[in-house]
């Protein structure tokens, strides 16, 4: 006989069965928390992109310390781009557009250097004390501590490639030339690149100042500034580089980039025309494929920066 009224012992058939319910509802609660929580911290880690690509004629305007009402910067990479972390030796790389009888800001950075290339129009570099003509296609070397802007005298719009590398705080830094260094494409003849197509020309404008084959050797950390001359279906064939991030402007002529990764270094192919750049990271796969067709011609502007190693891999 139980020691409990009936009404008790309901009550506690209830109470234990709730618990027991309770207790399991608790378990699944659990499982179903650890199941999705990887999911939750993914969602939460944004993944820094392999490459990037932008359309220039697409790209805002954006204020920085050497803009100003009559000089005009647009953002592809970098500083300024909504994706300015993606880049690590790159601190920008934009087109700078003086309007006529306009003027930039004078700048200096103490641990960047900074090269320019002039797409269109003429203005004048000063360079500390110095001033220097510049034309279209000409190319130069701004090196680290010296104070700088640019000018338009001339009644055109004066427009710009500017781009800007970070140097690593452990890498010394020799005091700068009294005189910029400036070249122009049509001084430099075309030329094959070991390990490359013959059917892509190069002309070599900028490379590290422990080099001897570029028109100007000059960088730190600048591996090379380059253009590429792509013959009617011709190709630079799908590569990558391990320590040294790299962009591509489209200056003119249609064809696919290829911008891709894995182990297997698989290709992404993109449509490709004037106005195109593409930034890729560190062994991102990376070529371009010119349109196979007579007189299919296409340019490229290119340069290629080493970035710093990690202090600890881990």
């Amino acid at each position: 006989m139980s020691a409990y009224p009936d009404a008790t012992q309901e009550m506690l058939r209830h109470t234990v069965a709730g618990f027991f319910r309770r207790k399991s509802g608790m378990k699944k609660l659990v499982f179903v928390l650890l199941a999705i929580g990887p999911c939750l911290l993914a969602q939460e880690r944004k993944v820094a992109p392999t490459w990037l690509h932008r359309y220039v004629p697409e790209v805002h305007e954006y204020r920085m310390d050497l803009t100003t009402s009559s000089c005009h910067y647009l953002p592809i990479f970098g500083e300024g781009d909504s994706e300015p972390r993606a880049a690590q030796s790159v601190a920008r790389f934009g087109e700078l557009t003086v309007d006529a009888h306009g003027a930039c800001e004078s700048i200096e950075y103490p641990r960047q250097e900074e090269l320019y290339f002039i797409l269109n129009g003429s203005g004048v570099l000063h360079y500390a004390e110095e001033s220097h003509a510049l034309r279209m296609n000409d190319f130069t070397y701004i090196s680290p501590t010296v104070r700088h802007n640019l000018s338009n005298s001339s009644d055109q719009p004066f427009r710009v490639v500017v781009m800007t590398f970070k140097i690593p705080t452990d890498v010394p830094i020799a005091p700068p030339p009294a005189k910029p260094a400036v070249g122009n494409l049509d001084d430099l003849k075309e030329q094959t690149v070991e390990g490359h197509p013959t059917s892509v020309l190069y002309k070599l404008l900028i490379g590290p100042h422990t080099g001897t084959r570029d028109r100007i050797n000059a960088a730190y950390v600048v591996a090379d500034l380059f253009l590429m001359d792509f013959a009617p279906g011709g190709t630079n064939f799908p590569h990558h580089h391990e320590v040294a991030e790299e962009i591509y402007l489209v200056l003119d002529g249609e064809g696919q980039m290829v911008a891709g990764g894995g182990m297997d270094g698989m290709q992404g192919l993109h449509p490709a025309k004037g106005g195109d750049a593409y930034y890729f990271r560190p062994n991102c796969t990376v070529g371009y494929y010119n349109r196979n067709a007579r007189d299919a011609k296409a340019h490229i502007l290119a340069v290629r920066a080493f970035v710093p190693l990690p202090k600890n891999p881990d």
